[in-house]
């Protein structure tokens, strides 16, 4: 058996220099027949066939020394075209200089280049004609495969189309594209044609027998991707989409990327535009800190920064669940054993700073905070232990940073919240470090991020998956959403052009009603869902702001990207709020913190007793 596997191997390593050979020699006779036709002699044929060994030999020599029979090249690609031209173009002209010196010539002085020229057809030729049958070979079992239209003949569609004619095992069969571009109404890719545009989606259905339809358009925005859904379920076909380009690692398409939709695809992808090297320069090679890693922010903010190669990816948080879960997403394994992980608590100014002075990191991203408006009105004091002091611990053991990213929220934009009240003072906070320290230190604001832990998606999908109702707190109530992908891109964006002090405000596009995004999500259960409303609750606003009173939307560097000043907080008037007063006068103290002009006294201690010790004691 083995004996049988090296004759096969090296029959298959001869083919090609073989066929070439003998394309050579039909080529070199068919120009000298030509040429003399009837009146060739028995000696002009035989200086004829030494001219056909010649040339098969210079060919053989040529082409190996170009690795064209050594296996640099894929059969049948345009790089082995590449590599069959120029190596018929030599032969030619090494055969035309041995021709023209000759005392006498061998064949006629035109035979090189017909002769060549027959040669190279008829090499491509062959090789055409075996990669067509290898692609056939590769293509699914149609009596297996889904037959499937791809809405999209740009580069996604031609990808995904791609993938699933050269992979045997492919679950799909593409029968058709469909595409509304007009210019594309005749074209044939792979053999597949272009049926029509949206409008001939159910014909097209009907006439090819597709049972689903794969919308194959990276970056889609919602209209399209609701009204083809629409038309593919009025059609009585699946559907099924790509996902956008921030959410593949490589940027390309293939048939395992295809999905079911998600609530994101139905309320809208956002284009990210990322200036590469802006954001490399400011990450790669540079010692990164990301706080509260564990969280959703946190850990794609941990995913991404590991694309762009820093010199060492720093990840601390308090929960060490979640550290091994975002040490397993980036490098497949998670002993918790090096010293990538840091187990640490904001509140401990100590530890803090003793990360800081060990670790010595140059880029620091602060996404660690609590977060939930409901239970953050009941314990404000809880909110400010961790959000404004520990962000005051983070913010004193920084001072010696290049760069600080501060993560805020749209809540801290005229602020009624306990939540917004002290994401508000983190901004003022990082502002007035950013006047006192060398580094770089800025916030960055945006909404509500799809998919994060607590989100709204995630109660509604956990409501769904008990068999519901929905629960909306109010039917008008809007909020900005974003994926948690594109988030963090535009995060990265920002660290990297934002200037001191400033808060960046991200666009998130436009509002989206819950009431929307509740029925779509129904939309998309196995069952009916019901869906009931309420009212809204203590600190919650019917319509969030990006921009607060006083901010304008002001874009100089990023078309996503809008820089709002912050007017500075001396930390001294934080460090004497009373964690153990009424929950309503240190929410008072907390909303006056807030404000833009601030008066000159010092802040009124809320409700000390003396026998309670401070949390935080001034440095």
């Amino acid at each position: 058996m083995p004996a049988e596997l090296d004759r096969s191997a090296r029959a298959r390593r001869l083919a090609p220099p073989a066929a070439d050979g003998a394309a050579w020699s039909a080529g070199l006779l068919a120009a000298v027949f030509a040429r003399y036709g009837c009146a060739l002699t028995p000696a002009g044929l035989g200086r004829t066939l030494v001219v056909v060994g010649l040339a098969v030999g210079l060919h053989a020599f040529i082409g190996h020394h170009q690795y064209l029979y050594r296996g640099r090249y894929r059969y049948g690609s345009f790089e082995e075209v590449r590599g069959v031209t120029s190596t018929v173009l030599c032969t030619a002209a090494a055969l035309l200089v041995v021709v023209l010196v000759a005392p006498t010539r061998p064949v006629p002085a035109s035979a090189p280049l017909l002769g060549g020229t027959v040669a190279l057809t008829l090499m491509l030729g062959a090789r055409y004609r075996r990669r067509v049958q290898r692609d056939r070979r590769r293509r699914p079992d149609p009596h297996r495969a889904t037959p499937v239209l791809l809405y999209g003949a740009g580069s996604a569609g031609i990808s995904v189309l791609r993938s699933m004619l050269t992979d045997p095992h492919s679950a799909y069969l593409p029968v058709g594209l469909l595409d509304d571009d007009p210019g594309k109404t005749h074209l044939r890719a792979y053999g597949v044609p272009v049926l029509g545009g949206r409008g001939a989606l159910p014909a097209a259905v009907t006439a090819t027998g597709a049972t689903a339809v794969v919308l194959a358009v990276a970056n889609a925005d919602a209209t399209l991707i609701r009204a083809v859904r629409a038309a593919t379920l009025g059609a009585g076909a699946a559907f099924k989409v790509v996902p956008s380009v921030g959410e593949l690692i490589d940027s390309r398409v293939s048939v395992a990327d295809v999905r079911d939709p998600q609530i994101s695809d139905l309320l809208g992808r956002h284009q990210i535009d990322t200036d590469v090297a802006a954001v490399a320069g400011c990450l790669t090679g540079k010692r990164v800190l990301v706080l509260g890693a564990g969280g959703s922010i946190g850990s794609e903010l941990c995913r991404q920064i590991g694309r762009l190669d820093p010199a060492e990816l720093m990840m601390l948080d308090r929960d060490e669940s979640a550290l091994h879960a975002v040490q397993l997403s980036i490098h497949g394994r998670a002993m918790l054993d090096d010293p990538t992980v840091i187990l640490a608590d904001l509140r401990d100014r100590e530890t803090i700073r003793a990360v800081f002075v060990n670790r010595r990191p140059q880029v620091v991203f602060h996404a660690a905070a609590l977060k939930h408006l409901p239970l953050l009105e009941r314990y404000p004091a809880e909110a400010l232990r961790t959000n404004v002091w520990g962000t005051l611990h983070v913010l004193e053991a920084a001072g010696g940073v290049e760069r600080f990213v501060n993560i805020s929220t749209d809540k801290a934009a005229d602020p009624i919240s306990v939540l917004g009240y002290t994401k508000r003072i983190t901004e003022r906070l990082t502002a007035h470090t950013a006047q006192v320290s060398p580094g770089t230190f800025l916030s960055v604001r945006f909404g509500n991020v799809l998919g994060s832990r607590g989100s709204v998606l995630t109660t509604f999908s956990a409501q769904i998956a008990a068999g519901g109702p929905i629960t909306v707190t109010h039917p008008d109530v809007t909020r900005y959403l974003m994926t948690v992908q594109e988030a963090v891109q535009l995060v990265i964006q920002a660290a990297a052009i934002g200037r001191d002090g400033e808060a960046l405000v991200l666009e998130m596009g436009k509002p989206v009603r819950i009431a929307e995004l509740a029925r779509q999500m129904a939309g998309l259960a196995v069952a009916p869902v019901d869906i009931e409303y309420g009212q809204l609750r203590p600190g919650e606003k019917l319509h969030e702001a990006l921009f607060g009173a006083g901010e304008h939307d002001v874009r100089p560097l990023h078309p996503a990207i809008s820089h709002v000043p912050v007017p500075a907080l001396d930390p001294e008037g934080v460090r004497l709020l009373n964690p153990y007063a009424d929950p309503v006068a240190l929410t008072a103290e907390l909303a006056r913190l807030c404000a833009t002009d601030l008066p000159k006294p010092p802040p009124v201690i809320v409700g000390p007793r003396s026998d309670q010790q401070l949390t935080m004691p001034a440095s």
